[in-house]
């Protein structure tokens, strides 16, 4: 198993591509775009699926962090993959990701003593 903090370093590093990928870009350009709506979905599933892995005593000790809405999302990214709402996605990508990865972030230091 991989330590904790290997799965939260990589929630931030998935969060700085989708930041990346949409920098630029209004929802209409990213709705045309196929390579980026994959990139972005493909990015914002490993950050479920690290989050899925991060131990529940960090879990718990961090309540202000959406977990089971991240595992859910990632679920609904991956098993409903033909049905997803992009504008979903596009909202998730652009309000909440920075969000997460700054708790992501304060969870870094607070557990390990050091940021991204």
């Amino acid at each position: 198993m991989r330590r904790e903090e290997l799965y939260l370093r990589d929630i931030v590093e998935a969060a700085d591509f989708v930041e990346q990928f949409i920098t630029g870009l209004d929802r209409a350009q990213f709705q045309q775009s196929e390579l980026v709506r994959s990139a972005v979905a493909h990015k914002l599933s490993i950050v479920g699926e690290a989050a899925a892995h991060v131990p529940e005593d960090v879990r718990s000790r961090h309540p202000d962090v959406p977990w089971p809405k991240i595992v859910a999302f990632r679920n609904i990214m991956i098993h409903a993959y033909f049905g997803i709402d992009w504008d979903e996605v596009w909202r998730a990508a652009t309000r909440e990701c920075p969000t997460l990865k700054a708790q992501i972030e304060s969870v870094l230091r607070t557990e390990f003593g050091n940021g991204p």
